[in-house]
């Protein structure tokens, strides 16, 4: 007995389908543009217009969490950043969190933090026993280092962004000659990074500041001998003269 032939259905209905739920996203995101307020229209606006020139003063917002200091910094309501420019702010956060492959480590030994702040985004590199980025009580880069800051160059230099650099230690620290202290290494350390970005072609025009706190600035809960006040913090904003 002859076996009947089953007919294949074609796939044509998924791309319909996908086109259908596609045209529904657009109609949703439309709707919801057309919804908000006059500032958030003109940020909107702006960013399809020019993304890099999005990124306002005024923005605030963090990755995982709002910043509720740099709120109160710049005087306004956590979660006030508007879509487009929290979004492109998030894309470099983990653009170079890929970059450098660290997606997946422990939080609490992060060797990368990023925040998005009133300032902009603000990148801290933990100096952490095991995965150094200085050589012991130096302003010297182990290779780990030498890969963060090569990486946060091309990142830099990439988008056209302004940089500013703050060094920090962790307080206890046995310096071994009486006349360096804290302060000089802090200093060292942060105009380290300065030279390295610019090896890795960052344009010196596009370095703000470059400063040394010691241990006066700890991170905060944290005890002032913390491993975690071994870092630099590399400040992010995109520099308008280039868009």
């Amino acid at each position: 007995m002859a076996r009947k032939k089953h007919a294949h259905h074609g796939g044509a209905w998924k791309v319909a389908y996908a086109d259908f739920v596609t045209a529904m996203m657009a109609l949703f995101m439309v709707l919801w543009i057309t919804s908000q307020d006059k500032e958030i229209l003109l940020a909107t606006s702006k960013y399809f217009k020019q993304p890099f020139n999005a990124l306002s003063d005024q923005s605030i917002g963090a990755i995982g969490g709002t910043s509720k200091g740099a709120a109160s910094a710049a005087g306004a309501k956590p979660g006030t950043m508007s879509a487009p420019n929290l979004a492109f702010l998030h894309a470099l956060a983990g653009q170079l969190n890929r970059m450098l492959n660290i997606q997946g480590a422990l939080q609490e030994e992060d060797p990368v933090n990023m925040d998005v702040t009133a300032d902009g985004l603000k990148i801290t590199i933990f100096n952490r026993s095991k995965r150094p980025i200085f050589e012991n009580n130096t302003d010297k880069f182990t290779e780990f280092g030498l890969f963060v800051i090569q990486n946060l160059a091309w990142m830099i230099e990439h988008n056209r962004l302004r940089a500013s650099l703050e060094g920090h230690c962790a307080s206890g620290l046995k310096m071994p000659d009486k006349n360096y202290g804290l302060w000089e290494l802090s200093i060292d350390r942060a105009n380290a990074a300065r030279r390295m970005l610019e090896q890795y072609a960052v344009d010196p025009a596009s370095i703000d500041r470059v400063t040394g706190f010691a241990d006066t600035r700890p991170v905060p809960n944290l005890p002032h001998e913390s491993e975690a006040n071994e870092r630099i913090t590399v400040s992010l904003v995109v520099d308008p003269n280039k868009h």
